[in-house]
């Protein structure tokens, strides 16, 4: 994100960051995905509760071989209660894993899920959206929020759910020792619990607030490296690095709170388990003298609350864990919870409005709207796209684009024309549907058939990971071989494809074989030679190409854009000329609109243009 100023991070301090979700809607949304799966939750549990009861029979065996060593009877006495430590110790093992794995797989198959909804949601939003809210924002939460919510999902969920469970069991079982060593033992929950409620009220704003610093320093890391070269060109270096330093002094400093928050924690903890341990014993000599109990008895009691350290411990020590995962979670379900309409796009509203009976490109309950141009018949092509007294702005002061109307009819070739900063590439990315207009309406009639209607090719392109057929067929998954050989054939690409080590098989992309840019984007507009759209929007899509590639570049977009309605942003007036229809904004607004011809002899802003691109060169035959 740039400042009008184009310094990177100059004004981030008022980004308005994704939303976060309340307790109770995370709490609804988790309900929601693990309800699927109910069958695997109840088989983990059950079986957990079937280990844990198990395992309790362990202290009253030891408390046996304690009356058997007290009462002086003979050693093979103790054969039975040995064998059955045994037994006792092989069926919790294999009890307990069966029961961790189902849980695990429980939490990994919702997290799985919840990964997808979250780029589902984060792919479909506006990009000026993503603008307002930084990169560092989103990054934070596909990274570090992620990986501690998985990381508590494939240790503490299961070590939580196995923690609680034996803490139950025991304590019911020291009820049928004797009720009186579980009042002794409950004398530690006020401090527990007053533990707990101190830590959790602290916990939950600490990590919240650490999660948003932490998303504001990989922010700020962001923009100074991404705009390292403009700011040594102004000389800011030292403003951002203390920006920087000021950003990473914030997370440091929550890290601490928290580190401090946590060993605050294990200090009450130890004082709650001096107190139980020391009732139980008391109670259990009293019982003893009384007659009441045995020693074995009593000495198992004690065994009982002493296993109780590490489950309660580890239950209230997972707090810190749940917290921090419960606030990354929360950041999540924050991104996809957002309402529908916030991260629908502008063609797909087009889509639901036809299904509900109203024509695209109309508004319910008014007739058709008007073509901005007049004097059309039967035989004019009816309008693909229509961009209605559109005005967009990045925020209060930063508008780009005022009463913006224009009619790209079926098959028409528009070309954009202006000057840096006219609007060009934020009209582009409107019609293509990655932002969304801020007032007016953008309209598509034209549909795809088994793909999206509108399809957008930058300059910025990236190439992905895998081999060059699996690039390919991000745009048409069903595309068979013959089909990639074909669109790369029509974009003059397929010499060069075959040409690779091993052909359509060759790793490209990162830590495969590299692409220079030309190539590159010849394999983007291949992809949207796949994809066949009835309407290609091209930003710019051959400006990486340098001189030399250039015209091969123009050859190729101008083979993918047969037969479609297009809207190219020039880079090259070349490519203005070769369109049916130039149109000329100037300060985010369209001042002049006619073919290449009717504008050079016009004396206006594109003949300027004109003369000044042509006149260091040849001009271009026509």
């Amino acid at each position: 994100m740039t400042t009008p100023s184009g310094i990177p991070g100059a004004a981030d301090d008022s980004a308005e960051l994704l939303p976060i979700a309340t307790g109770a809607r995370t709490r609804a949304a988790l309900r929601t995905l693990i309800r699927p799966h109910r069958g695997r939750a109840i088989l983990g549990l059950g079986v957990l509760v079937g280990a844990t009861a198990v395992g309790l029979l362990v202290q009253p065996l030891l408390g046996r071989i304690v009356d058997i060593v007290a009462d002086g009877r003979p050693a093979d006495a103790l054969t039975l209660p040995v064998v059955l430590l045994v037994a006792v110790a092989v069926v919790q093992g294999l009890t307990t894993t069966l029961g961790l794995t189902q849980i695990a797989r429980l939490g990994e198959t919702v997290l799985a899920r919840l990964r997808e909804q979250f780029v589902e949601r984060a792919l479909q939003l506006p990009a000026d959206r993503l603008e307002r809210a930084g990169a560092g924002d989103l990054t934070a939460r596909v990274t570090g929020d992620v990986a501690r919510v998985a990381e508590a999902v494939r240790s503490a969920l299961p070590e939580m759910a196995r923690s609680v469970l034996a803490i139950v069991l025991t304590l019911g079982a020291m009820a049928l020792l004797d009720v009186r060593f579980l009042l002794a033992a409950l004398l530690a929950v006020p401090v527990q619990a007053l533990t707990a409620r101190w830590y959790v009220r602290r916990a939950t704003t600490v990590y919240a607030d650490q999660r948003v610093a932490n998303g504001a320093q990989q922010q700020q890391l962001l923009e100074t490296i991404g705009g390292a070269v403009t700011v040594r060109g102004h000389r800011l270096e030292e403003q951002h690095t203390e920006k920087s330093a000021a950003r990473s002094r914030k997370a440091v400093e929550l890290t601490m709170r928290s580190v401090h928050l946590v060993l605050g924690f294990y200090a009450r903890l130890h004082i709650a388990e001096y107190i139980g341990l020391a009732a139980v014993l008391v109670t259990g000599f009293f019982l003893v003298r009384d007659g009441s109990v045995s020693i074995g008895t009593a000495t198992a009691a004690a065994l009982y609350f002493h296993s109780l350290f590490g489950p309660v411990n580890a239950a209230l020590v997972l707090l810190d864990d749940a917290q921090s995962a419960a606030a990354g979670l929360a950041r999540l379900v924050g991104v996809t919870d957002l309402e529908e309409s916030a991260v629908r796009l502008p063609h797909q509203r087009a889509e639901t409005e036809a299904e509900a009976g109203t024509a695209p490109g109309t508004t319910p309950g008014a007739g058709p709207q008007a073509a901005p141009e007049t004097g059309t018949d039967a035989a004019t092509p009816a309008p693909a796209v229509t961009v209605d007294a559109v005005s967009h702005a990045y925020g209060p002061g930063r508008t780009v684009l005022h009463d913006v109307s224009l009619t790209l009819r079926a098959g028409e070739h528009v070309a954009l024309v202006g000057t840096s900063g006219a609007g060009k590439s934020t009209l582009a990315r409107l019609v293509a549907g990655v932002q969304q207009p801020t007032g007016g309406t953008v309209s598509v009639a034209a549909a795809g058939e088994t793909g999206p209607s509108v399809v957008l090719v930058t300059q910025e392109v990236h190439v992905f990971t895998g081999t060059l057929a699996d690039d390919l067929r991000l745009a048409r998954p069903d595309a068979t071989d013959d089909d990639l050989r074909t669109a790369l054939a029509t974009v003059h690409a397929l010499e060069w494809a075959e040409a690779l080590p091993d052909g359509l098989a060759t790793v490209v992309g990162e830590g495969g074989h590299r692409l220079d840019p030309a190539r590159a984007q010849q394999l983007a507009l291949a992809r949207l030679v796949l994809a066949d759209p009835p309407v290609a929007v091209l930003d710019e899509a051959t400006a990486e190409a340098g001189s030399a590639g250039a015209r091969t570049l123009e050859r190729s977009a101008e083979a993918a854009l047969s037969g479609r309605t297009a809207l190219v942003v020039a880079h090259r007036l070349t490519q203005a000329v070769a369109a049916d229809r130039i149109v000329v904004l100037e300060a985010g607004r369209v001042v002049e609109s006619g073919t290449h011809d009717e504008l050079r002899t016009a004396d206006g802003p594109y003949a300027a243009l004109w003369h000044a691109w042509s006149g260091s060169r040849a001009a271009p035959h026509l």
